[in-house]
């Protein structure tokens, strides 16, 4: 039986000390970045004993489902569509019917379902396209344009949602794919639910600086006002900042805040700060600060830092 007063604060998840907990708690509030009628809300849906259950697992990850204590896949987006099926399965009671289902034509491969479920309430098949994203905002002066780039400049904001909207949401109806489902036995998906949480970061200038860049950066309208946000500068501002109280935030840990029991290691943020010049590889950052009454380092803010290049291809 769902609660819809449940509501994980960063407070809250900054307690769970089990990292994959701590990210499947996220993902049960995380704000999208689609608002989109196809948009899929975990939190409409949170049983009543999840905190409960949350708690449990933190303290006895061996007890709960495998992705609490396996080791993390290397690429994000895998590791995010592991703690996907345990959110669906162990928490929401989804029954997944088929993953990364591919769908082929005569010739090619037409692309692939990410799940393909039953809901526990209506008992009827959806299909559920997932993705976790993060991108920093570019306001293009020449053409006046904003741009939402991802680490790798490649991956825009634009032409991800896109795909999701007009072509990813829309494979159930190709005949191709209701073939591919009938001979798993799976009747044909009554509905698509599209799930994108991550993080805008917005470029973090002087305060006094007047430059076009800074008053025009335009978030798209699809992007709901209470995405999680950060900030994104170049190496050389960040070499005139005091990053003592930085952590570089390696993946999986860019999914929800970031906390740890020791001070912040100086030496290994400069030597993080030094790859991004010698490798031209944007890196994630936090911002830490000692609480006091539990003497853990909470994440206060997060960065992306990248190289002078960035983003030109």
């Amino acid at each position: 039986m769902k609660s819809p007063f449940i509501k994980i604060s960063n407070e809250l998840l900054l307690q769970f000390r089990t990292p994959a907990v701590r990210h499947l708690a996220w993902m049960c509030h995380a704000p999208q970045l689609l608002d989109s009628p196809l948009s899929f809300s975990p939190a409409n849906h949170l049983p009543d004993n999840l905190l409960t259950t949350l708690h449990h697992w933190d303290a006895h990850p061996e007890s709960g489902p495998a992705v609490l204590t396996d080791i993390p896949k290397p690429r994000l987006g895998l590791y995010f569509e592991e703690l996907y099926n345990c959110l669906l399965t162990n928490i929401l009671g989804y029954e997944v019917l088929a993953r990364n289902l591919q769908i082929r034509g005569a010739e090619r491969t037409l692309g692939e379902l990410d799940f393909v479920v039953r809901n526990p309430r209506t008992h009827e098949i959806e299909h559920h396209e997932v993705a976790v994203k993060f991108y920093l905002g570019v306001y293009q002066q020449e053409s006046g344009v904003s741009f939402w780039h991802g680490p790798n400049a490649i991956d825009r904001l634009d032409l991800k949602t896109r795909s999701l909207l007009e072509q990813q949401s829309q494979r159930t109806l190709l005949a191709e794919t209701a073939a591919t489902l009938q001979t798993l036995g799976i009747a044909q998906p009554v509905a698509t639910r599209i799930f994108m949480p991550g993080n805008l970061f917005y470029p973090l200038l002087d305060p006094l600086d007047q430059e076009p860049s800074v008053r025009q950066l335009c978030v798209p309208p699809q992007v709901p006002a209470n995405h999680e946000r950060g900030h994104w500068l170049y190496l050389e501002q960040a070499r005139r900042l005091d990053t003592r109280a930085w952590v570089h935030l390696q993946k999986p840990h860019w999914l929800g805040p970031w906390v740890q029991a020791e001070a912040p290691d100086a030496l290994a943020t400069e030597t993080a700060l030094d790859a991004i010049e010698t490798t031209g590889t944007p890196r994630l950052f936090a911002l830490v600060r000692v609480d006091s009454a539990t003497n853990l380092w909470k994440e206060t803010e997060r960065f992306f830092i990248v190289p002078t290049h960035w983003p030109n291809l």
